[in-house]
């Protein structure tokens, strides 16, 4: 009895293990038999990407080296730089007095920089420049780049001092303003018959100026004459900065003809003595 019972124990356990056996062997071949195309194709595809990029990146350094490469040029997302527009306005000329002096006339002429010019800045930049190129640095000089540089010297000295002499009148500022900036020589023509016929009422202000100044017998008698023309120099001086800033070339024309007239009055009374006749340059 208990053989038989041992028996039967036996062959259920073989037939469970056979049992199990059976289940992963199955298990073992499905897993076997799984497609693996999918990750294949995933695969791949990577690898023809990548073999694409080196391909190119190859092509790439295969060029000669002073060759830019140009793939911009047939691609709308990265076009050439925009080119300057046609109807931009040119620069402004800066006139050779004024380039001269960047730290008193950092911004230039008239209608950039204004008309008015701190004449102590001027004067204190003017013995600056007059200083560092002066020939008289050049007095030990020898040999014919020597000889060249001091005469360079010379030249640039007497320019600086033109330059100056300029710029700190108002009038002959005015006057190299007008011919640099509007081609009008002013200077050329003292009489002042360029600017058409003159004003009726300037030159009667200029012959009762003259007339004053005749009939006075001591300075004092000149106070008064010297008093208004100068408020008429002031003013005269207001009015070009105004026109100079709008560039109104024939009204900067007409205030430096006005200008002139109450300059050589003022030059008048300067060199008055009695029973001298009165001279007054047009």
């Amino acid at each position: 009895m208990r053989t038989s019972l041992v028996s039967t124990s036996r062959r259920a356990v073989s037939t469970v293990c056979s049992a199990c056996r059976r289940k992963e062997a199955i298990a073992r071949f499905n897993a076997a038999s799984v497609p693996i195309a999918p990750p294949q194709r995933a695969f791949s595809t990577t690898i023809t990407t990548t073999t694409t990029t080196t391909s190119s990146s190859s092509q790439v350094s295969a060029q000669p080296r002073n060759q830019p490469t140009r793939r911009w040029l047939s691609s709308s997302s990265a076009p050439p730089p925009p080119s300057q527009p046609k109807d931009q306005p040119p620069k402004q000329k800066v006139p050779t007095y004024y380039a001269l002096f960047p730290e008193t006339l950092p911004q230039g002429p008239p209608p950039a920089g204004p008309f008015e010019i701190d004449t102590r800045a001027l004067r204190r930049e003017f013995l600056r420049l007059q200083a560092a190129a002066h020939p008289d640095f050049h007095h030990s000089a020898s040999g014919t780049s020597e000889v060249s540089a001091r005469r360079q010297a010379e030249i640039t000295s007497a320019l600086i001092n033109q330059a100056y002499k300029t710029l700190s009148n108002p009038l002959l500022r005015a006057q190299y303003l007008l011919s640099e900036l509007s081609g009008v020589d002013l200077a050329a023509d003292e009489s002042g018959s360029d600017s058409g016929p003159a004003d009726p009422e300037l030159l009667m202000t200029v012959l009762e100026a003259r007339e004053a100044i005749e009939e006075a017998v001591s300075e004092k008698d000149l106070e008064e004459v010297r008093a208004a023309n100068e408020e008429r120099i002031k003013e005269a001086e207001a009015n070009l900065a105004e026109v100079f800033a709008q560039q109104d070339w024939e009204g900067a024309k007409g205030e430096a003809v006005r200008l002139r007239y109450w300059y050589n009055i003022r030059e008048g009374i300067d060199n008055w003595e009695p029973g001298k006749p009165v001279v007054l340059q047009h």
